[in-house]
């Protein structure tokens, strides 16, 4: 039995949740005191913050003029929806699955679209399906990063230019982390509560001209809800992807996002987004090389997520169930268990808006922790 002293110092921000995720450093409610709450979205004020945001997206994650975004319902879910109900049909689809997600997507297609010509690529939790398997004469859809396995593509090689099939990117853990290539990608997706640290249930979808051309060459066999239709009498309903949204969007949501945006714009943009990132899954990463008890679920390190970052532990899985009950006790950190479908073990948010010093002061909580759970 090993008795460890408990840690002088707590991170100051707790918040290691993967969605929805840490706030930006500094945050505070005096932040949203512009919001414009009690006025329509649809009067020019509201039109302006709405196409701020889809202007500041653009030129923070570095999206190309050529590819349209848009903001839509139901969060990074509704945005991924609306792509395979809208897009899927007129080519056999590839669905790569490697999280519960993934599986998601996977289940939406083969048994709520029912298409017929449509196969499965999958991999258990901790690694990736056979890339080179995927047929790009298909549509293709896949998570770039799986937030649930902590399991990303290594990049875009793979993805030909010159693919006559759709890519679907479900993006949303990836965005703002990690090296999005959009030439690559013809529908990408993510929610603004994931790597910005945002409020949840509003969606971002990027589309590509190939994309566009399909919405508007191809209208699919089944009926398309409201919230899901991007045309209207064949043609691209251009307001989406200029501020005017499909449903009601919650202006004080839309002002958060703004000012997570303009932080993200003031420390340095995208580039020094992916490095706060990745300097704090670097400090997980040297703990757990210290450490013969704890283990990356991720083995190949060029397919390891630096957002959400997930591990196992030795002891059996009450272990980290105890870890995770006992740092909430001690307010060291919140909401770091394993996704419930993913293996035992835990899982920290490691994106841009967590300090690294908070990662820093987590890990001997962490030892604490084990030591605790396993006495």
């Amino acid at each position: 039995m090993t008795t460890i002293e408990k840690p002088a110092v707590r991170p100051a921000n707790p918040h290691f949740s993967s969605g929805p995720c840490a706030k930006i450093p500094g945050w505070s409610p005096d932040l949203l005191s512009q919001a414009l709450t009690g006025r329509s979205h649809r009067s020019s004020e509201g039109k302006a913050r709405l196409k701020q945001a889809i202007t500041l997206t653009r030129e923070i994650l570095e999206v190309p003029d050529s590819h349209l975004i848009g903001i839509v319902p139901a969060s990074d879910t509704g945005a991924v929806e609306m792509a395979l109900w809208s897009l899927l049909g007129p080519r056999p689809v590839d669905l790569l699955a490697w999280e519960s997600f993934g599986d998601g997507w996977v289940s939406d297609v083969l048994k709520q679209l029912k298409l017929k010509d449509a196969r499965a690529l999958k991999a258990g939790y901790g690694e990736l399906p056979d890339l080179g398997a995927v047929d790009f004469d298909h549509d293709v859809v896949f998570t770039w990063n799986g937030t649930t396995s902590g399991v990303c593509v290594p990049d875009a090689d793979w993805i030909p230019a010159d693919r006559q099939g759709l890519t679907i990117c479900d993006a949303t853990s990836a965005a703002f982390a990690q090296a999005l290539d959009f030439t690559k990608l013809d529908v990408t997706t993510f929610s603004w509560q994931k790597v910005l640290g945002g409020e949840g249930a509003h969606g971002m979808i990027i589309l590509s001209p190939r994309a566009v051309e399909r919405l508007e060459s191809y209208v699919p066999a089944w009926p398309i809800p409201k919230i899901f239709r991007m045309t209207q009498g064949g043609k691209l309903i251009a307001g989406i992807f200029s501020g005017e949204t499909i449903n009601t969007p919650s202006m004080l949501c839309v002002e958060d996002y703004l000012v997570a945006l303009n932080w993200a714009k003031g420390i340095g943009g995208l580039k020094v987004l992916r490095g706060r990132a990745s300097t704090n899954a670097s400090v997980i990463d040297k703990w757990i090389a210290e450490r013969p008890f704890a283990h990356h679920l991720v083995k190949d390190e060029k397919t390891r997520s630096n957002t959400s970052v997930c591990l196992t532990l030795d002891g059996g899985e009450s272990v980290p169930k105890s870890m995770v009950k006992l740092l909430e006790a001690e307010r060291a950190a919140f909401d770091i268990g394993a996704y419930r479908d993913a293996p035992p073990g835990l899982r920290i948010w490691c994106g841009a808006t967590v300090e690294t010093s908070d990662v820093e002061a987590l890990v001997p909580w962490l030892d604490w922790a084990y030591a605790e759970a396993t006495r």
